[in-house]
């Protein structure tokens, strides 16, 4: 956390600059699209680059910056940078690392939309990609291309909950001298800090953990200030994916919570983990921090708990899936996670469909596969909730 702040705790309520405003406690929401200069001159030096200051929202705001030096401040990067949405992030990152004709590799299972936009790149400007389990450094040597541009890492994998050893995909990526690129969105820069393990970049889908409420969408990119600002400058300056202030408010706001927030969904997800385990429906549950994990050392290694995000396999089909979900009644069906209220989905129907089905079949996303965002309610009602649907 740096000399300021030793704790992480600490550093999510008071990092980042002084905004106050006549003496507010908050920082304000600084609501405009542009801003005045007071001189001819000021504005000349401003544009060019001699003297720092504000100029138009899309390139800069004072309540969007405070939110972008707390995310820099806890992932113990350089600089960070704020997006309109978590894919505004992803999109940003990858257009920013690849030219036609580059490779990117990938962990064995992203997100649906993840996908959808590597696809996208390879359909339209020849930018190709390929999954990888990433299980040690000689596969990860052999899956890199003299033309890949950048390792694209999940983990843990958005649904089936498998780990990537971020130390070693780090410094296989030096090796070569290619940045790893990791979503860091499941675990928050609470239980896991990728590039304190060596990894180049981390972004995140705040939409989620980082806000918490379920009441705003955002990304979030951290890393090297040079590369950071040459992100704010060339892709996010020209396509224009960014973050409005009252959004980065909301933002800032959650991220006070965080640490609180995430000792909760990790201590509710144990005890759920325990007896969905015990359940005669469940064929498998997959969760970071249950010891008969396949990857529980990697986990124990890199992630302070196992948080919030808890996938399990029914027995049964698709449709004897979608059955039990629809006899809850105090979880909801959404398919965004992180949020207070405990939220579950259909990986196959829903975040996942997009993924054509042999794909999904590869990366462990069976019909009967759900998977469950547990919030911060006491876990008894949750469990209670979740034993009534299993058992009818």
């Amino acid at each position: 956390m740096g000399e300021k702040y030793q704790h992480i705790e600490t550093a999510a309520i008071h990092g980042a600059s002084d905004t106050r405003y006549a003496g507010s406690l908050v920082p304000p929401i600084f609501q405009t699209s542009t801003f005045v200069f007071d001189t001819a001159e000021q504005g000349e030096k401003r544009f060019s680059g001699q003297e720092d200051g504000y100029i138009y929202s899309r390139l800069g705001n004072p309540t969007v910056r405070v939110l972008e030096e707390k995310i820099a401040l806890l992932e113990g990067g350089e600089a960070g940078l704020a997006f309109g949405s978590g894919m505004a992030a992803v999109s940003a990152v990858l257009l920013s690392l690849t030219k036609s004709g580059d490779h990117i590799l990938c962990s064995k299972g992203v997100y649906g939309c993840t996908f959808g936009l590597l696809e996208l790149l390879k359909e339209k400007y020849g930018i190709s990609h390929n999954f990888c389990d990433m299980g040690s450094e000689e596969e990860l040597r052999q899956a890199i291309r003299p033309e890949t541009a950048c390792i694209f890492i999940e983990t843990p994998i958005n649904p089936t909950m498998q780990l990537i050893d971020l130390e070693m995909a780090a410094t296989v990526a030096k090796e070569y001298q290619i940045p790893a690129v990791v979503d860091n969105t499941f675990s928050t820069p609470y239980l896991q800090q990728p590039l304190q393990k060596g990894c180049d970049i981390v972004l995140h889908s705040a939409t989620k953990y980082i806000g918490g409420h379920g009441d705003v969408v955002a990304g979030l990119v951290v890393g090297k200030k040079a590369y950071i600002q040459n992100l704010a400058a060339t892709v996010q300056k020209d396509v224009g994916g960014i973050l409005s202030p009252f959004d980065a408010w909301l933002l800032a706001r959650g991220l006070k919570t965080l640490p609180v927030r995430m000792d909760r969904h990790s201590e509710n997800a144990e005890k759920i983990v325990k007896k969905l385990t015990a359940h005669p429906r469940v064929k498998r549950v997959y969760f970071p921090g249950d010891t008969g994990h396949p990857q529980f050392e990697i986990a124990k290694k890199q992630m302070k708990a196992g948080g919030g995000l808890i996938s399990f396999e029914l027995k049964g089909t698709k449709e004897d899936a979608q059955a039990m979900l629809n006899r809850l009644k105090l979880i909801r069906i959404a398919v965004s996670l992180g949020d207070a209220e405990t939220l579950i989905q259909h990986p196959a129907t829903m975040t996942h469909s997009a993924v054509p089905a042999d794909m999904r079949q590869e990366m462990g996303i069976s019909d009967g596969l759900i998977r469950l965002s547990v919030g911060l309610e006491a876990w008894q009602d949750i469990w209670e909730d979740l034993e009534q649907a299993l058992n009818g």
